[in-house]
């Protein structure tokens, strides 16, 4: 492969790699190209790309960018997977998939900048999707507001209560 290759291959590395949340290195060594198929296809709808590039290549397209922390992890037959959707949706289908293929095994991820392991990575992917954490924080806000208007209908609802009762003890002398 000469230079000007190279250079393009590095060029649409750091473009691909721009804006990516979540980029987890992986060792893939042994996996035919039908499970990689199934992996790509897989994570395609949480928009991850997984690809396959030298390690030095990698290492020059991450340089001066959040992902160059990975840059000491850049050792043996790697993939990256790259997010720019949801990263825990992401995870769950890395963690999943490195479960049914051991010779899928994911190293190290870097998220917003910081390093996470295989352990954090399997807490990460335990974790409520995008859409069930915005309803329990719909369904609190609710219930907030309803438990604010009981509160302040308390005392009113007293008041016709005992209003209630008392037309009632009234109706009930009048009656004997």
């Amino acid at each position: 492969m000469d230079r000007s290759a190279k250079e393009k291959i590095v060029a649409d590395m750091r473009t691909s790699l721009e804006g990516a949340r979540l980029a987890a290195l992986a060792e893939y060594r042994g996996l035919t190209v039908g499970k990689m198929s199934v992996l790509r296809n897989s994570l395609r709808p949480s928009q991850t790309q997984v690809k396959v590039v030298k390690n030095t290549l990698l290492n020059l397209a991450t340089q001066d960018t959040p992902l160059g922390i990975l840059e000491p992890y850049l050792k043996g037959q790697l993939a990256v997977a790259f997010n720019h959707g949801d990263a825990v949706e992401a995870t769950k289908v890395l963690i999943d998939f490195a479960k049914k293929n051991p010779e899928f095994d994911i190293k190290i991820a870097s998220l917003d900048g910081k390093l996470l392991s295989k352990a954090d990575l399997q807490i990460l992917s335990e974790l409520p999707s995008r859409e069930v954490l915005l309803a329990k924080l719909l369904s609190v806000m609710l219930g907030v507001q309803g438990s604010f208007v009981n509160v302040l209908a308390a005392t009113p609802r007293s008041l016709v209560q005992v209003l209630a009762a008392y037309r009632d003890k009234q109706l009930q002398e009048n009656q004997q």
